[in-house]
Parts: C-alpha cells; sequence; structure tokens
C-alpha cells in the first residue's frame, strides 16, 4: 500500500495550484481586454468611432495639421497650426513654396522672388523684366492679400480650421474596424472606409479624447498627421518693415496649392 504523503505538502501542493489558477486567470483576463486603460472608443463601432473623432474636432481650439495633398498631378506639403481666429504655417509645391498667416480677417502671403516672377506666367514663358523687377520687391516679404481678390478665398482656406479640417478629413464608403496601432507613441484604434480602406483610413486615439491622429486620404490622395489638438499658440501680424501693401489685386497664379475638397 502506497503511504499517504504528509498532510503539509498536501496543503502546499492545493495552494499553489489555487495561486497559479488565479494568477493564470488574470493574465488571460489582460490579454483579452485590449482597451485596458484606454477612453474606450475601441469597444465602439466604426461609426460611432468616426462619429466621437469627428466631434472632438469639432469643439478643439487648435491642431497642427502636417503632411501631404496629392491634387491635380501634383504633390504639396502641407504644415499648419490653425485655431479658430487664425492660422499660421507653409505650402510647398515642387516648383513653389509660400507661407501664410492670417489673424481675424487679416491675410498675409509671404513667398520668395521666383513664385511672384512667374504668378503671372503663361505656358512656360519667360517672365517680362517688370514682372522681375516686381517679384524682387515683393520677395520674403508679407504681402497682405486684398479681401476682394480672387485668391483671398483660396488662400484663406488653408488658414481656416474648420473648413480644412471638413475638407480633408472626408471619408468615402461603409466604416469597418481596423487594427489597434500607434501614432506618434500614443495608442489608436484605425477606422477604414470603404473596401480596404479605399475610401480613407483614421486613426482615432485611443488615450485622453478620441481625436483623429492621422488621416490617409481616399483614392491615395496623401496622408496627414493631426497633432496639438488643444494647444494654444500666438498669432501676431509682421511688422511694417516686413509688410508689403500689393494692392487691390495680386498676380494670379497656377500653383497656389490643392483645392480643400474632400
Amino acid at each position: 500500500m502506497t503511504p499517504l504523503p504528509p498532510a503539509g505538502r498536501t496543503r502546499r501542493a492545493a495552494l499553489s495550484a489555487v495561486l497559479c489558477a488565479g494568477l493564470a486567470v488574470v493574465l488571460t483576463a489582460c490579454a483579452e481586454d485590449p482597451d485596458a486603460g484606454t477612453n474606450g472608443i475601441g469597444k465602439l463601432s466604426a461609426e460611432e468611432i468616426e462619429s466621437k473623432a469627428r466631434a472632438a474636432a469639432d469643439t478643439a481650439t487648435s491642431v497642427r495639421l502636417s503632411g501631404t495633398l496629392v491634387s491635380k498631378g501634383g504633390t504639396y506639403k502641407l504644415n499648419m497650426r490653425l485655431k479658430q481666429d487664425g492660422g499660421t504655417g507653409s505650402l510647398t509645391s515642387e516648383e513653389n513654396a509660400f507661407e501664410l498667416l492670417r489673424i481675424g480677417d487679416n491675410l498675409f502671403l509671404k513667398a520668395d522672388a521666383g513664385f511672384w516672377s512667374h504668378a503671372d506666367g503663361d505656358g512656360g514663358k519667360e517672365p517680362a523684366k517688370s514682372d522681375l523687377d516686381a517679384a524682387k520687391k515683393l520677395a520674403d516679404k508679407y504681402v497682405k492679400v486684398p479681401t476682394g481678390d480672387p485668391s483671398y478665398k483660396q488662400f484663406r482656406g488653408f488658414t481656416d480650421m474648420d473648413v480644412l479640417l471638413d475638407g480633408l478629413l472626408g471619408m468615402q464608403g461603409e466604416f469597418s474596424k481596423g487594427d489597434r496601432t500607434r501614432v506618434g507613441g500614443v495608442r489608436t484604434i484605425t477606422v477604414k472606409a470603404g473596401e480596404g480602406g479605399r475610401g480613407g483610413v483614421l486613426d482615432v486615439s485611443l488615450e485622453g479624447k478620441p481625436y483623429p491622429l492621422q488621416f490617409k486620404r481616399a483614392g491615395g490622395a496623401g496622408v496627414l498627421t493631426l497633432a496639438d489638438w488643444d494647444r494654444d499658440f500666438p498669432l501676431a501680424e509682421p511688422a511694417e518693415g516686413e509688410t508689403v501693401d500689393y494692392g487691390k489685386q495680386l498676380p494670379t497664379t497656377s500653383d497656389s496649392g490643392s483645392d480643400t475638397d474632400g
């Protein structure tokens, strides 16, 4: 007959089994809850996540919007800081680069001589000497854009937080949830529109407010990063010596950036 094990050994074995089983339950529970420690939107439907992200963007006071835009066969680099009463930043293409600054209704454009000398260019023709002379006077100065100028609305759109976000963050097609990822070290949940995300892919923060943090535009029309939500920044009009009042109407230019339609 096999002797029974001592009572102490039996109790220790039983206690060890209970502890191991309990630990396994805890570890399993943690592994099965990827939303632990988040704002909880990962548990919502794709439509609800997109809605909350848009609501967070609509109520924000400021944002930094940067990345690439592909429009009308051209690629543009955008880097703008925006808030409700203005914005500042730059727009760069393969041929030109310019800066924009808006405070209230006052809009300023700053570019090099190359931008201004080709503003009235037609079919790649060389600009006239008078145009070159005028361009030198405007170069690297803040040119105040008249409110009645045809380009005012277009340029202003790049400094208008609501207009730019509404125009660039449009999604096309049925929504579906994607993977959990990270953008800038912040945990996010992905929402895709259309088959395979062809209608846009939005990464929404799982930490704090559900802000949009990255957006791949539909049809390969660029990738945008959204950061510094609700982080204020100063806006001040340029000094008098840095400003030129061009007059009633600026030269027309075909390379003033893409439109902001989604």
